[in-house]
Formats: C-alpha cells, structure tokens, sequence
C-alpha cells in the first residue's frame, strides 16, 4: 500500500500499478519523438491501432522493422502472439530492456532481406520501413515478408506517401528513399499478392479518400502469389 492519497478513490489504482509494475520507459525512438514532436506519437499509435484492428482474431503475428518497438502493445491488445524484427541490434536490445511480464513479446534480430523468419505467421505488418528500402531491394523485402506467413495470410504495409515529402522534416528525407504514391504501392504489392486494398491516412485518421492529398498509405494484401 503507498501513502500517497488521491483525492478520488479509484485513482489509488494509479500507484497499485506503479507499486506493481514501476513506471514504463519510452524507447529510443519514442522518446525523441515524444521530445520533439508529441503529435506525431499520436499518430504513430493510431497506426499501430489500424493493423491491431485489421488482424484481430489471429493468433501469430509477425511485425518487421518493428525499431525500439514502443507501439506494438497496441497490437498486444488483440493478437495473443507477436513477434517483432529489426536488423538494428541496437533497437532490439532497447526493446529487450523494456519488456515487462504482462506484456511478453518474441523479439529477434533478423534482417528481412536476407530471407524469411521463421514461423509461419498468420500475418505480418511493417509500418514505416518499404520508405526506407533501396528501390532495387523492394522485391526481395516483399518476397520474404510474405514467404514469412501462411498462403492465406494477411500483410499491411504502412508507408509516408511521395506527394507528402515535400512536408518531411530534414531527418526523415534522409532515410526516404523508396516513397510511393497510392498506384505505385498498390502495382507493387500486387506481385506478391493476389488481392491489395488501399487506405489513406491524414494524421489520426484512415480513409479511402484522394492518395494524393494523404500523408500517409496503408497497402492491406491478402492471399500469397
């Protein structure tokens, strides 16, 4: 029991937790975005809440490019196994060190473009990574993306559009590399897919409005080639 004592009763369930559990720190990613930019946390999470929605009910889930795997609770909430790469031992080990009991996650260093991982998976999600990948490796990232799930499993790749970097901060052009508008991502996805849907994203919000004037993509595909 603490000592503390809130105002209103439920609150004291505020430092059960803490007393419990202690206190969850930001990851490296997370924390630069909650110092720099706090809104963009918002919609990082929102995103994280997109895919959680669109693969309720399956039961393994893979996400690749996963960084200091802050958002991926979101995900937690509704599949009961998720398991989560990035090639960056650095952002691993970061995300190693925040794993808290309730909250158990598969964590791996793996680097997609030299294969597949090992599952297989019902699903799997890479938001913020097909940006980041040289244009003459897409195809090998696709094809181990989805050499790492069932024939009848889902993928959702979320990604900034092209129309939208001329609005990037300096160190996200950096890394872009590979944007893409709504058509291109959709003939892109559709080489490995059978079946590609796909959403616009305005900050918080998915839609299926005009790609051009979205900042954000999702590509949903379902069914393997």
């Amino acid at each position: 029991m603490t000592s503390r004592e809130t105002k209103e009763d439920q609150y004291e369930d505020l430092f059960d937790v803490e007393n419990e559990a202690g206190r969850f720190r930001m990851g490296l990613m997370s924390n630069q975005t909650w110092y720099d930019d706090p809104k963009r946390l918002g919609f990082q999470l929102a995103r994280y809440k997109f895919v959680a929605r669109m693969l309720e009910g399956k039961n393994s889930v893979l996400e690749v490019g996963c960084a200091d795997a802050f958002g991926i609770r979101v995900v937690q909430q509704f599949v009961p196994k998720v398991t989560a790469i990035d090639f960056d031992p650095l952002f691993i080990e970061d995300a190693q060190a925040r794993i808290q009991e309730r909250w158990t996650l598969d964590l791996r260093v793996h680097d997609i473009l030299r294969g597949p991982v090992e599952g297989p998976f019902d699903a799997a999600f890479s938001l913020d990574v097909l940006e980041h990948i040289d244009p003459a490796d897409e195809g090998t990232f696709i094809k181990n993306l989805a050499g790492s799930i069932v024939q009848d499993g889902i993928a959702i790749i979320g990604m900034p559009t092209l129309e939208s970097q001329v609005h990037a901060s300096s160190q996200s052009r950096r890394g872009h590399v590979n944007c893409k508008s709504g058509n291109e991502l959709r003939e892109t996805m559709l080489k490995s897919f059978q079946n590609v849907f796909i959403f616009s994203m305005n900050d918080e919000v998915v839609h299926t409005g005009f790609h051009a004037m979205a900042h954000y993509l999702f590509a949903l595909c379902c069914g393997v080639r």
